[in-house]
């Protein structure tokens, strides 16, 4: 397995790529983030370790360059402890996982394997059908460039039908998905959220992307422009 490391401090960087090879990947260093950027763009890489600070181009602006250029290698952040929000937005722009430094190479090493278990399945942080974009790390919704007011529960509606577009969800699915456990009421309710959101992403854009497949539930799919 091939693995990238990408760590400004030379010391810790040689120490953590003398490592890796002697557990047996077949690793590439580098200490910028524009050199892990080209390189991960021109090889191809069972993982990438990231480091978050980097002097040039930092490890979340080099993560989001690879995510919209298409490159789905699992990325590994490393972050300083009480990094919680820089952790919070490597996730948000793409990364798999994080470690905090300093780190054991043990856990170093079975999160790497967890990784690359994963494959490079494409795993984008917003979610595109057709001219709709939901992003969930921003909590957002546009269509043709316009933003489209949502509540809470409408969001994470539409949110859970991106997710799965193209595929016929149940009334049941949705209720277990979007609302909790403790809602014991009557599934109609999801028709009800179902035509608000119809008012709100498909009628004002001419849409109808939105579909409902009789008896069985419903399906987001990617509706042509109008006419």
């Amino acid at each position: 397995m091939r693995v990238l490391l990408v760590e400004d401090a030379p010391r810790l960087r040689d120490i953590v790529a003398r490592r890796l090879r002697e557990e047996g990947y077949a690793t590439d260093a580098t200490g910028t983030g524009m050199e892990a950027v080209s390189r991960a763009l021109s090889t191809r890489y069972d993982a990438i370790v990231l480091d978050l600070r980097l002097p040039d181009l930092d490890g979340l602006d080099a993560c989001s360059r690879l995510r919209d250029a298409g490159c789905w290698t699992p990325i590994l952040m490393l972050t300083a402890r009480d990094g919680l929000g820089d952790r919070v937005d490597g996730l948000d722009r793409g990364a798999d996982d994080y470690m905090t430094k300093p780190f054991e190479f043990p856990e170093l090493f079975a999160r790497l394997r967890a990784l690359v278990r994963r494959g490079q399945d494409a795993r984008p942080a917003a979610l595109v059908c057709g001219d709709l974009i939901v992003d969930p790390a921003a909590h957002t919704a546009t269509r043709a460039g316009r933003d489209i007011d949502l509540t809470a529960k409408e969001f994470a509606l539409l949110e859970y039908l991106a997710r799965h577009h193209g595929a016929v969800l149940s009334r049941e699915q949705l209720i277990e998905a979007v609302w909790d456990e403790g809602y014991r009421g009557d599934s109609n309710l999801v028709d009800v959220y179902v035509r608000r959101l119809r008012d709100k992403i498909d009628r004002p854009f001419a849409r109808e992307s939105l579909e409902t497949v009789r008896g069985v539930g419903y399906r987001l799919v990617k509706d042509a422009d109008p006419a």
